[in-house]
């Protein structure tokens, strides 16, 4: 194809008769007709339409005037051009007129050569998608010259333009936008992705279409442009793959639930498959072993967390016992040896042996770091194209490897799809490492409170129990939550719920400290609302102790909330105490529900304010739910809704109240919970009349005997010869003790329980203590006798005085329900 030039502005010179004196090159390339074919003729001749007015002849008159004529071109054709005429004078006056011939009513040849140079693609096509024109970065996009594509159909030429690569964006194929702009002749505008011919990586281009009218307003053709932005298209999907990863990865504490995450943001927007391998001491929540443990020629074994893979090739996602062994000198072992990335191609080199490389900055071979990336023919058995295999680390640790492959998808790797994958990588390094950390903690957490709590439930006659306790769920923090059953002297025993505020080690720490205090402060047998007193004094205490100088530092047990309660089988009474904690229920043998008479004080750790105790008599067989409020919580319900529904949960008819608790588990809580939640239920009982005796002691020495005599007789009728020796001596020394010492009434019990209990109870509010006598002292012996022969003795206050008590082991095989 012959080269266009663009012909500038011809110059005609018209003496005064109208007769061409001078003529221009540029004239001869306008017209064709040479200097020799026109000098001396008349300008006339040359036009094709009447003579513009003004000029000589009918040419030359006038002032500077312009106009359009038509002007025959030697080869007969007519030329459109717009002629000005400039008068020319000298001293011997008008010397005639320089005529300006420019051409008109076509573009100049430069425009043409501006569109056809054009960087970006431009092209015209007819209603029905034929051919018109192309510039030549057009096709050089489709690989096509114009005389290639002139009069044929986009889509018998082009196919591959309509096969999305996205077909979960659900894109209109291009065709069918260009049908569109031919059809309602409105503009519209659209991002392309497709792979060229004869490459492997999926170029983006923005395109806008727009309706080509005549005169009349109609549709003749469609014309479209479009630019290559590859690379700010993947910069911007990589951009938006990073903002997903930002909300999606490390949305739990949980080491899988995170190795998952990854998994399930780089599929399938980024690759085909990824696989996260972990240490298992990761999965344990261990720390992660040393990277020079690991010899250079040493395999690497490790767990796969998470798997993804796209389309058929998903399968179910592995368990975490999935183990996954790196041969030595493998790239995952390198990676993991070294902590360098590396990134696997399967691609053929191009012609001369060098490596092909996508469109845009991106791929620049420049760009990747050093040793990347690794040509390996081997991926193709694989049926991979790429891989990227990216160390886990996080806060420099090692926690395991990533491989990120693509089989399905066309384009190769880039430097900055390695860049991607480090960024994602990264991401989820942190949030597992802060799930290791999590679940180290809340595992540690966790073997300390189970280590706090009881094991197990003391043997005692007072009342049935059975627990449940339930730490919160996995993405929650251990709590304070905890309980015990402490046996008591007389036959009681004290039933203890609380909740200490906060999570975390410090919870479970406090909780520890919390029910050793309760313990030891129930081992002096103080009433429920003395104890909570004390234990109030002590939280304040510890308080100041923990707190640095100069420094607030708040401790569990500040805010924490207790309930203590005694229950008495002989009397059948329960002796109720709150500190800021939910108080029980107690459901009659009938089915009704008993409201406890008493209001919760304050919170432990608020200081100067007093607790309240309530009794009521309960009938036998009553049960009493002991809780803490995570076994209410709910987004759904208040709680006095809970509260109605934990008691139509605690059906009295059930005897069985091991099952009992799980109902009212299974009611209760939601499978996902965010505390812990403690339960204690306790069905009473009665210890019959005839297994206790009271004897009532006059203030005179001489009813020691009598008491000696009354203790041995009952023992024997209980048919426990065996302990009637020591009981006699306890009797006789306790009895003594209460007459010298002590205040009428005095009065002395015997109770047949699982130990058989001694009680002399008196006015006087004097404590005895135990004490060693020395050689020549005539008393001092009395305790430390009974301390001696007996499993354990106390003393207790009561709102009428004292009562000094010891028990006694009953034979092997005897108890409370024998005789």
């Amino acid at each position: 194809m012959a080269a266009k030039r663009d012909v500038p502005t011809a110059v005609v010179v018209v003496d005064p008769d109208g007769l061409v004196s001078g003529w221009s090159e540029e004239a001869r390339l306008l017209l064709g007709w040479t200097a020799k074919d026109t000098v001396g003729r008349p300008l006339a001749d040359l036009t094709v339409s009447p003579p513009p007015p003004g000029f000589p002849d009918g040419y030359g008159a006038g002032s500077d005037a312009s106009r359009v004529v038509a002007l025959r071109h030697r080869d007969g054709s007519p030329v459109e051009v717009l002629v000005t005429a400039h008068p020319l004078t000298g001293s011997e006056g008008t010397l005639g007129h320089a005529v300006t011939v420019q051409r008109w009513g076509r573009r100049p040849v430069i425009a043409d050569l501006a569109f056809e140079q054009c960087p970006f693609a431009l092209g015209v096509y007819d209603p029905d998608l034929r051919f018109l024109w192309i510039n030549a970065s057009s096709g050089r996009v489709i690989a096509h010259s114009e005389e290639q594509l002139l009069g044929k159909r986009y889509r018998e030429v082009l196919p591959e333009v309509d096969r999305t690569l996205f077909p979960e964006r659900d894109d209109k194929p291009y065709t069918d936008k260009l049908s569109e702009v031919a059809r309602t002749g409105e503009p519209a505008r659209l991002m392309t992705v497709f792979q060229p011919r004869g490459s492997s990586y999926a170029t983006a281009w923005a395109t806008s279409i727009w309706p080509v009218r005549d005169a009349e307003g109609r549709v003749r053709a469609v014309a479209n442009w479009g630019f290559d932005m590859s690379a700010e298209y993947w910069a911007r999907q990589r951009l938006l793959i990073l903002n997903e990863a930002g909300g999606g990865i490390g949305r739990t504490l949980d080491v899988i639930d995170t190795a998952r995450e990854l998994a399930a943001t780089s599929v399938p927007r980024f690759v085909d498959h990824v696989g996260v391998d972990l240490f298992d001491e990761v999965m344990r929540g261990e720390e992660p072993p040393s990277v020079s443990a690991f010899a250079p020629d040493e395999a690497i074994g490790l767990s796969r967390a998470a798997q993804g893979s796209v389309g058929d090739d998903a399968g179910p996602p592995p368990g975490p016992t999935v183990r996954v062994t790196h041969a030595a000198g493998s790239v995952a072992a390198r990676c993991v040896i070294t902590g360098r990335s590396t990134v696997e191609l399967a691609a053929e080199p191009g012609e001369g042996g060098e490596w092909a490389f996508g469109p845009g900055l991106a791929a620049d071979p420049a760009h990747w770091p050093p040793g990347n990336p690794v040509i390996d023919e081997s991926l193709a058995v694989e049926g991979l194209t790429g891989r990227i295999t990216v160390p886990l680390r996080a806060r420099g640790a090692l926690l395991g490897v990533v491989t990120f492959s693509r089989s399905r998808r066309p384009e190769a790797f880039t430097a900055d799809d390695l860049i991607l994958a480090e960024e994602l990588t990264a991401k989820a390094a942190v949030a597992i490492d802060n799930a290791r950390r999590y679940s180290h903690e809340r595992t540690t957490a966790l073997t300390l409170q189970r280590s706090l709590l009881p094991q197990g439930l003391p043997n005692q006659e007072a009342v049935e129990v059975a627990f449940r306790y339930l730490p919160g769920g996995a993405g929650a923090e251990v709590g304070g939550d905890w309980f015990d059953v402490i046996p008591l002297s007389g036959a009681r025993v004290a039933l203890v719920v609380g909740d200490v505020v906060g999570h975390g080690l410090h919870a479970s720490a406090g909780m520890g400290r919390l029910r050793t205090a309760v313990r030891t402060l129930a081992d002096v047998d103080l009433p429920p609302d003395e104890l909570l007193t004390h234990l109030d004094d002590l939280v304040l205490h510890l308080g100041g102790d923990l707190r640095p100088d100069g420094h607030f530092q708040p401790t569990g047990e500040s805010g924490a909330t207790c309930l203590y309660a005694v229950y008495d089988p002989v009397s059948r009474r329960l002796t109720v105490a709150s500190a800021g904690h939910p108080l029980p229920l107690v459901i009659a043998p009938d089915g009704t529900a008993a409201p406890v008479p008493v209001h919760p004080g304050p919170p432990l750790g608020i200081g100067g304010l007093p607790f309240e105790s309530a009794e009521l008599e309960l009938p036998e067989g009553s049960l009493l739910a002991l809780y803490t409020d995570g076994l209410l919580e709910s987004r759904e319900h208040d709680v006095d809704e809970r509260v109605a529904q934990l008691r139509r949960a605690l059906d009295h008819s059930v005897t069985s109240l091991e099952a009992l608790c799980d109902t009212v588990i299974d009611v209760m809580l939601p499978e996902r919970r965010t505390d812990d939640a403690a339960l204690l239920l306790a069905r009473t009982h009665v210890l019959a009349r005839h297994h206790v005796a009271d004897w009532q002691v006059s203030p005179d020495p001489g009813q020691v005997p009598l008491a000696r005599k009354f203790a041995v007789e009952q023992v024997d009728a209980w048919g426990l010869e065996e302990a009637a020796f020591v009981t006699e001596l306890v009797v006789s020394e306790l009895v003594t003790n209460a007459i010298r010492y002590g205040e009428p009434p005095i009065r002395l019990r015997l109770i047949r329980d699982s130990s058989l209990i001694c009680e002399v109870s008196d006015s006087s509010s004097t404590a005895p203590h135990l004490r060693r006598a020395r050689a020549f002292d005539e008393g001092g012996r009395g305790l430390l006798l009974v301390a001696q022969l007996t499993q354990g003795w106390g003393a207790r206050h009561t709102a009428d005085g004292k009562t000094i008590w010891c028990a006694q082991a009953l034979p092997q095989g005897r108890d409370a329900t024998d005789g």
